[in-house]
């Protein structure tokens, strides 16, 4: 890195390049295995992480150049301001107004891009939904929330996968369980705009069933958990009792005869997961592993959450399941999410799977609480 570069250059700023240009040079290395023993680079573990890692600070790191460039453009125009010739020194200031917008633009960019970030964010989801207060009309709701976060998903290029799920008498979910996923080299990834979406959301409106045109108000809950494979969260066997059991349907009569379907309960806190949506044992083993691994990670986070608040932890999205974020008022035509204060219109459309406008608005606030938490 040149002399004159670093002059430009924050310290912080030139930390991000300094590491990217490392991970770059041991990845073009030709010998593969000197990665691996991590070698005199003091970056250990192998070519799938450091290419990870790698693609994660690209983005920063062209900005970072684009940030130096336009900044010495800026100390070289300075000299032009000094010109005698009128005409010259007014090009020169309205080139210094442009490079100098530019120079705010990039800088804000870069700042965003080195705020702390959700360690979960580049994971796939599991999402469950549950009728609360309301009945058959609870239940309806999550039905049509569940079809609305499937259109949302597929929309993004994300796939949407049912893993268990309880239906009611009135064609509603009592309780729908299912896996959103991404693909891992994409810009965007499914735990880092669902999990806005982990609370209890509140529905008003006049029920299909309601011959005096009454409005009802009806509650689901939803929990977005990220998926974590073994090595991010291990559950000792001795702490698992794994059960076989036969596929029940509609109304609870088994279906089938064959024990495929896995029931999996955590034995030091009770907790349970149950899967018989795919073919055979082992895939339903598999699930139900990733749901259970969930949940009990979840529990023990909410725990250490509740003994201490980090007052530089934002607070929008926070995942409690017991707070009341949304309201969706199709009476009025209106959806409000509670944690910013905002409404949003067309709410057939947002049925339709068209939440990316209360998606851009949660991660703005997100974003700005990040900012001023570091400030304190």
């Amino acid at each position: 890195m040149s002399f004159l570069f670093i002059l430009f250059v924050e310290p912080a700023f030139e930390k991000i390049l300094d590491e990217y240009n490392k991970i770059t040079e041991e990845m073009s290395l030709e010998g593969f295995g000197h990665v691996s023993r991590g070698a005199g680079s003091g970056f250990a573990g192998d070519i799938a992480k450091l290419g990870k890692r790698q693609s994660e600070l690209q983005p920063v790191a062209d900005k970072i150049r684009s940030y130096g460039a336009r900044l010495r453009e800026l100390e070289e125009n300075k000299k032009l301001l000094d010109d005698g010739d009128a005409e010259i020194k007014s090009m020169a200031l309205d080139e210094a107004r442009r490079l100098e917008a530019e120079i705010l633009s990039l800088r804000l960019e870069i700042e965003e891009a080195l705020l702390p970030r959700d360690a979960n964010d580049d994971k796939n989801v599991i999402v469950e939904i549950r009728a609360g207060a309301g009945g058959d009309e609870s239940t309806l709701f999550a039905a049509e929330i569940f079809r609305a976060y499937g259109k949302f998903a597929e929309g993004l290029g994300f796939k949407p996968h049912i893993v268990s799920s309880s239906r009611s008498d009135a064609g509603g979910f009592k309780e729908v369980i299912f896996e959103i996923h991404g693909r891992a080299s994409a810009e965007k990834h499914p735990y880092q705009i669902f999990k806005y979406e982990s609370g209890v959301h509140r529905v008003q409106r006049v029920p299909e069933t309601e011959k005096s045109g009454r409005v009802h108000t009806s509650t689901i809950t939803v929990a977005v958990l990220p998926i974590l494979e073994e090595e991010d969260y291990a559950i000792a066997d001795k702490d698992l009792k794994i059960e076989a059991t036969t596929s029940s349907g509609h109304g609870g009569q088994s279906v089938n005869t064959t024990y495929s379907a896995v029931r999996i309960v955590h034995l030091p806190t009770g907790i349970t997961a149950q899967c018989q949506d795919e073919r055979s044992f082992t895939q339903n083993k598999e699930k139900a592993m990733e749901v259970i691994r969930a949940r009990v990670a979840s529990h023990f986070e909410e725990i250490e959450n509740k003994k201490v608040r980090d007052l530089t932890k934002s607070q929008i999205g926070t995942g409690d399941r017991s707070e009341k974020i949304r309201t969706y008022n199709f009476p009025q035509d209106r959806v409000t999410d509670h944690r910013i204060n905002q409404n949003f219109n067309q709410i057939s459309l947002i049925m339709e799977g068209e939440f990316g406008g209360i998606t851009e608005a949660l991660q703005k606030a997100d974003l700005l609480a990040k900012k001023e938490a570091l400030k304190k």
